[in-house]
C-alpha cells in the first residue's frame, strides 16, 4: 500500500499574520517579501481595511505577488489566524518586561526549519503601535531583529523580507542556492584534467619556462592551483587550446 507523501518543508508550514495593519502598500510589500522567498501562506488579522489584499495600493506594493495577495485570508481575531498552528513568534523591536523567551531571526528559523511537526505563525504587528501585550504573550518567543541600535526602524515590508529571508537559507541548508543563478558548465573528468597537465607541461617546456631535467615543484604547484577551482570541461579545453598554440610557435 502506497502512503500518500506530505511536504513538511518550512515552505508549506510557514504563516505570516499581520495584525491591524493600516496601509494596504505594507500588506502588498509584505505579500512581495514572502514571494521573493518562496513563502505563500498569509494571514490578515483586521486590517484597517476589509478589501486592504484587493487596493490599488497593494497590488502596486506587490510587485507582482498578486496571487499571494489574492490567497491572503482576513480573520477577525488572533485566535482564528491561529487556529491550526502549534508555534507562534511575535515579532517585535520593544521588549518587554514580561514576554516569551527573546530570540533572533536567524536561531528561530534554523529550529523551526528542523522540526518538521512545527506548524509556524510569525506574527507582526501595526505598523505604528506594533504588538499589544496580550497578542505577545500567546507566543511562544518573541523575536527581535539586530539592528541598528541608534537606528532600528524597519518597516513592515522589510522586517517581512529579514525573517522570510532567514527562514529561507534554513530551509534549503547545505544546498548551494547561488547554483540556480547564471551558467553552469559540466565537471571536467579526472582524464580530461590530466590529459590538460600534461599539455601544458609541454607547452611550458617548449617556452623554457619549466626545465624537464629540474622540473622542481612548479607542475605540483599548478596542480594544486586548478584543483582549488574546480575546473569545468570548456575551461579545460581553453587551457589545451592555449597549450596547442604555444607548441605551434615553438616550433
Amino acid at each position: 500500500m502506497n502512503t500518500a507523501q506530505i511536504d513538511t518543508s518550512l515552505f508549506t508550514r510557514l504563516r505570516f499574520i499581520l495584525v491591524e495593519t493600516s496601509r494596504p502598500g505594507n500588506i502588498g510589500a509584505a505579500a512581495r517579501a514572502m514571494k521573493t522567498m518562496g513563502f505563500t501562506d498569509l494571514v490578515l488579522v483586521n486590517p484597517r481595511f476589509a478589501d486592504a489584499a484587493q487596493q490599488d495600493e497593494a497590488i502596486a506594493f506587490a510587485s507582482g505577488a498578486q496571487d499571494v495577495l489574492a490567497n491572503a485570508r482576513i480573520v477577525g481575531s488572533i485566535e482564528e489566524a491561529l487556529a491550526d498552528c502549534n508555534y507562534a513568534a511575535a515579532v517585535s523591536a520593544r521588549l518587554r518586561e514580561f514576554s516569551p523567551p527573546v530570540t533572533g531571526p536567524r536561531k528561530l528559523a534554523t529550529e523551526v526549519a528542523g522540526n518538521a511537526a512545527l506548524r509556524v505563525a510569525l506574527v507582526l504587528g501595526n505598523e505604528r503601535f506594533g504588538l499589544p501585550n496580550e497578542i505577545v504573550e500567546k507566543c511562544n518567543v518573541l523575536i527581535n531583529i539586530p539592528a541598528n541600535p541608534a537606528y532600528s526602524s524597519l518597516n513592515l515590508g522589510q522586517a517581512v523580507q529579514v525573517l522570510a529571508y532567514e527562514c529561507r537559507m534554513a530551509a534549503l541548508g547545505d544546498e548551494l542556492v547561488a547554483s540556480e543563478v547564471g551558467f553552469h558548465g559540466d565537471a571536467a573528468g579526472l582524464t580530461q584534467i590530466e590529459g590538460m597537465y600534461q599539455h601544458l607541461e609541454q607547452a611550458l617546456v617548449a617556452i623554457d619556462f619549466l626545465k624537464p631535467d629540474s622540473p622542481k615543484k612548479l607542475m605540483p604547484r599548478l596542480k594544486r592551483l586548478f584543483a582549488r577551482t574546480g575546473l569545468e570541461t570548456e575551461e579545460v579545453n581553453i587551457l589545451r587550446g592555449i597549450a596547442k598554440q604555444i607548441l605551434a610557435r615553438c616550433k
